[in-house]
């Protein structure tokens, strides 16, 4: 997965960046077709902001957070993204498949004695 991070008004660090990177190969777990993520991190004010898009197969992610702490909204982010990525891989996976093959298992076996 190709990740990019970008910064407005904030410079990004290399701590940032591994802990944007380490926090994604929590969402590489649940779901491995992601095909390219970007992430904006932002400073208005007092207000921390953590925002990504994420292209995966045949759909387009997006989350963001605001929190006065840049690494607790990387957090949020990341969870939102989380959920989002367990509910479309629900809505991917094929839950009938299973049920079918039993039943057409059992026709036949009913079907040969």
């Amino acid at each position: 997965m190709q990740i990019q991070i970008t910064g407005h008004h904030v410079d990004v660090t290399d701590a940032l960046k591994a802990y944007v990177r380490e926090k994604f190969q929590r969402l590489e777990r649940h779901f491995d077709n992601v095909v390219d993520s970007h992430v904006i991190l932002s400073v208005e004010k007092l207000r921390q902001k953590a925002e990504a898009n994420l292209l995966i197969s045949g759909n387009r992610l997006h989350a963001e957070t605001t929190d006065e702490d840049m690494y607790a909204a990387i957090d949020g982010m990341i969870d939102k993204l989380d959920r989002q990525l367990v509910k479309h891989k629900e809505k991917v996976t094929d839950h009938h498949r299973r049920e079918g093959a039993a039943q057409k298992a059992g026709a036949g076996a009913g079907a040969a004695e």
